[in-house]
């Protein structure tokens, strides 16, 4: 695991020009007793208990499934770590990896907001630009959004704002504003719709393709269906 490498002291390299190659068998030499699937949560729940320290409860957050997973005796391996002296995550996370960016205290769901197959995207616009769905591509960027407790839909110092509170209003990107009521959004029916707070309408997507997404009357359409990566609410 990459990250353990750096804890511990190591490093690795990348080199642009480098192409890696996997060749697959048609079976494998050994067995993975309860199936592929439950060694892999196995071993990855390991690592999180073993390395990713307070950091963790991110991984349970994304995949709730795993907190049922036995994962063994970890003592042996966390004697190593600190046999062998190696720094917390939250080092690697400074001095490795430092522009990934990590949900904080103030934040109550965080990374791509998903429709389907397709995710809230700013399109590359910037302040006063609209927003509108594109594929996901699990990369962050123009996709990574936070709802905080503040309840401001962010995208790093800009925020989702209704530009009137009328069905059909588009929503713009604009400068975060502690007070501004026209930023202020919720989640509602089990966290699957993000509601307008002033308005009382909930975020569409029904003229994505036509201009940007707008807020319309609450109804069930898939329009107006809405997910977090993280919902970090107890």
């Amino acid at each position: 695991i990459s990250f353990r490498v750096w804890q511990c002291g190591g490093s690795l390299e990348i080199i642009p020009c480098s192409r890696v190659g996997h060749v697959f068998r048609k079976q494998h030499p050994y067995t993975f007793p309860g199936g592929s699937g439950t060694v892999f949560a196995k071993n990855t729940r390991r690592a999180a208990e073993v390395w990713m320290d307070e950091y963790k409860n991110f991984y349970y957050a994304a995949v709730p499934s795993a907190r049922n997973v036995p994962y063994g005796n970890i003592q042996s391996r966390m004697e190593m770590k600190k046999r062998l002296g190696c720094k917390p995550f939250k080092w690697y996370l400074d001095n490795v990896y430092p522009e990934l960016r990590v949900p904080d205290h103030q934040d109550i769901a965080f990374g791509a907001l998903q429709q389907g197959g397709n995710c809230l995207d700013t399109l590359g616009h910037f302040a006063d630009g609209v927003v509108g769905v594109y594929e996901c591509h699990n990369a962050g960027g123009n996709q990574e959004w936070a709802l905080t407790k503040d309840k401001s839909v962010k995208h790093m110092d800009l925020c989702l704002t209704v530009v009137d509170r009328t069905a059909g209003s588009l929503i713009k990107l604009q400068g975060c504003r502690e007070n501004d009521s026209r930023q202020k959004w919720e989640q509602i029916e089990s966290n699957s719709k993000l509601r307008h707070v002033g308005s009382n309408l909930c975020l569409d997507s029904r003229n994505a393709r036509m201009g940007g997404l707008t807020v319309e009357v609450c109804s069930p359409s898939l329009n107006q269906q809405w997910k977090f990566t993280l919902n970090l609410q107890s």
